[in-house]
């Protein structure tokens, strides 16, 4: 079996870690442990300090950081999604961070004005389409997906799922309420299927299923390509006329009941640092939060090309979250 490469990488720094952990950190996370472990492992190599993780998902996760309160052994909180990190920040349970490097390294757009978290990958939601049935100049923009020519032919994943939830505030503090409900009850009227309950089985639908199009997060397509290079399926970048594709995050920030706010906050400026971002764009293809890298990157991630990115702070995604389910909700998506 062959091991890959950042698997090779993370074990060899492993190897030539300090004898003596200087520091021990707390971190809370959403993410996978296939995914993380090998990052922690590369940090405690660099830096000497270890790193205690907790896993599970949003909810519990911030929920048990509200419970504990001040007497929380968390420092970070690492999570998926800007509306997760919005909201521990309105939670109160993170701490403003003033870091340089952080805010040199992270673009505005992608962390908290106040400092309280930044991003650490983007993770772009784009359209899939099958190239046998779709051209790439017949798509445009999301908006675009509600016209009848989409009709039968759309495929979308639950509203359920914070992605959408994200991609639908932005829309609306962008297009207006009114323009954005037009919007999505266009994409609920063209669905040739029932959603689907991940991004994974979407893009696999676009083979033989009545899909043609759908709205996913790269990743996905990217992590299946890697198994099958020549599954039916290529990425589109909308909006790249107007107001640039919707970016989301994997991100972090520094929990409020810390006691080691220095290392905490170093930690996460390590994971901006081009040692961190090579590997943690190529375990997950998502893309790193330095465009100087793209000549690095994995080639997955270079085949599906540059974008423009939507300017708008991500925090919208965290305060026009309620508004945007309960839009969902009004015109049926489910």
């Amino acid at each position: 079996m062959k091991i890959p490469s950042f698997v090779i990488y993370a074990l060899a720094l492993v190897m030539s870690a300090p004898a003596m952990a200087a520091e021990t950190l707390t971190v809370y996370s959403t993410r996978r442990e296939q995914l993380l472990q090998p990052i922690i492992q590369a940090y405690t190599a660099k830096t000497g300090n270890t790193v205690k993780v907790v896993y599970d998902s949003e909810g519990p996760l911030l929920e048990k950081l509200k419970q504990e309160g001040a007497k929380s052994p968390a420092d970070v909180l690492l999570v998926v999604d800007a509306g997760n990190l919005w909201r521990a920040a309105d939670l109160g349970l993170l701490q403003p961070t003033k870091s340089s490097a952080l805010e040199k390294t992270v673009p505005a757009a992608l962390r908290d004005p106040q400092g309280q978290w930044y991003a650490i990958t983007r993770r772009v939601r784009g359209i899939v389409y099958n190239p046998n049935k779709v051209k790439a100049s017949d798509l445009s923009t999301y908006e675009d997906l509600a016209n009848e020519k989409w009709k039968g032919k759309l495929c979308l994943r639950s509203s359920n799922k914070v992605y959408n939830q994200s991609l639908v505030a932005m829309m609306i503090e962008r297009l207006g309420a009114d323009e954005t409900k037009k919007v999505v009850q266009g994409w609920v009227g063209n669905l040739g299927a029932k959603v689907f309950s991940d991004d994974t089985s979407l893009i696999k639908a676009l083979e033989n299923g009545p899909c043609q199009v759908g709205i996913v997060n790269s990743y996905y397509l990217g992590n299946l390509l890697k198994n099958n290079p020549e599954f039916p399926a290529k990425i589109f970048w909308p909006n790249q006329s107007s107001s640039g594709a919707h970016v989301n995050i994997s991100g972090a920030g520094v929990t409020k009941s810390s006691q080691k706010k220095k290392v905490a906050q170093e930690f996460i400026e390590w994971m901006v640092s081009d040692e961190a971002q090579k590997l943690l764009s190529d375990m997950n293809l998502e893309f790193p939060v330095k465009d100087t890298l793209t000549k690095d990157l994995n080639p997955i991630l270079q085949g599906f090309g540059s974008f423009k990115a939507d300017s708008i702070n991500l925090t919208t995604a965290g305060k026009r979250q309620k508004e945007a389910v309960m839009l969902m909700d009004s015109v049926g998506y489910q």
